[in-house]
Order: structure tokens, then C-alpha cells, then sequence
């Protein structure tokens, strides 16, 4: 049976969400996993270029690039490929 773990998904723009940095001053970002309908904030260490989690419910992994212009969203949608 193929769990999906270490599974690369798309992410897609969703809506937009007012956000800010977390309480410790870390970015992040919102993703829903369509995959098992599971919400998670991804927190980023300011240093590196990239959001990195796992859905809470199978492990699929996201990564996330951050961009040279960034976009306005705060909140995605992860979808298995």
C-alpha cells in the first residue's frame, strides 16, 4: 500500500488572508491539504528561501519558494499531483 509520504505536492494560490509574522517573528503561511482536508501553518526561519511541511494526516510534504516579488496570498492550496 503506497502511503504517499515524501510525495512533492502542487501548491495552488488560494484566498487571500491577513497575516503577519508568528508570535516568535517567524513568516508563514497557511496550506490546506486537499489531500486529507487538513489545515497547517507552515513557519519559515527567516534565514532560508523556503516553506517545508507535511500534511498532519499522511505526511505528504509541501515546499514552497519563496519569490523575489513574494504574492500577496497568505493561504494556499496544496493539492496531490
Amino acid at each position: 500500500m503506497d502511503s504517499g509520504l515524501g510525495r512533492h505536492i502542487d501548491v495552488v494560490l488560494g484566498d487571500e488572508a491577513k497575516g503577519g509574522d508568528g508570535p516568535d517573528g517567524r513568516p508563514w503561511i497557511g496550506v490546506l491539504f486537499e489531500c486529507c482536508g487538513a489545515y497547517l501553518r507552515i513557519y519559515r526561519d527567516p534565514a532560508i528561501d523556503r516553506y517545508e511541511g507535511r500534511c498532519p494526516e499522511c505526511g505528504r510534504r509541501v515546499l514552497v519558494r519563496v519569490g523575489p516579488g513574494g504574492v500577496k496570498g497568505r493561504v494556499f492550496r496544496a493539492t496531490p499531483r
